[in-house]
């Protein structure tokens, strides 16, 4: 009698996920490029970054010295008045780079300016040079003035774009604000200059 063999069913596969098919297909993820505004671990640029805000720290502290002198020796009161109120922005933009600092995780601390300096050197001797209550006086005092505001634009402009570099944003609005400030009283200065002073020195005579 023959033995009658049962034959095994074929084992059943399960269907493959829509998922899994698609996380096979999907290629590698591709590492992330850099972009300007994200940090990077460029050590030695914002050690840099780090040292310029110190220059600026000390440059601004020294205008809070100099401004007062500036306004005392103008003869314009409109000139005058306009060295007493940036000398008050000018204390602001000094709080506003301790806030810098503190967001970098770092003590303020100012390094000597020599640019700053010799700016400010070169107006007292305009100061020594021209003679009290006049207006090519003031013609002087608003060309040192602006060589100082230049200067500073010149400055937090260069450092906002790097801030930025650095994905230190905060930072950088921060410098942006001050920059506009800055980039204002150029502008207010030129505007004294143009409306009365330059006219005024230009009618002056030298004494024998």
């Amino acid at each position: 009698m023959k033995t009658q063999t049962t034959k095994k069913a074929p084992a059943k596969v399960a269907p493959k996920k829509a998922a899994d098919v698609v996380a096979k297909q999907a290629p590698a993820k591709q590492p992330e490029i850099p972009q300007s505004g994200k940090k990077t671990n460029d050590s030695m640029l914002e050690e840099f970054f780090k040292d310029e805000l110190k220059d600026i720290y000390w440059a601004e502290k020294h205008l809070v010295k100099t401004l007062p002198k500036m306004s005392k020796a103008a003869t314009s009161p409109e000139l005058k008045q306009a060295f007493l109120n940036h000398l008050e922005e000018t204390k602001v933009h000094v709080t506003r780079l301790e806030q810098a600092f503190e967001l970098m995780g770092e003590k303020p601390r100012a390094k000597k300016c020599d640019a700053m300096e010799g700016i400010t050197k070169e107006g007292e001797g305009i100061i020594e040079e021209t003679e009290k209550g006049t207006a090519t006086r003031d013609v002087g005092l608003i060309l040192a003035a602006q060589k100082v505001e230049h200067y500073e634009i010149s400055t937090y402009g260069g450092l906002a774009q790097l801030a930025r570099t650095l994905g230190r944003n905060e930072v950088a609005e921060i410098l942006a604000t001050t920059l506009e400030e800055e980039k204002n009283a150029d502008s207010l200065l030129t505007g004294i200059a143009e409306n009365n002073v330059n006219y005024d020195a230009s009618e002056e005579e030298e004494d024998d």
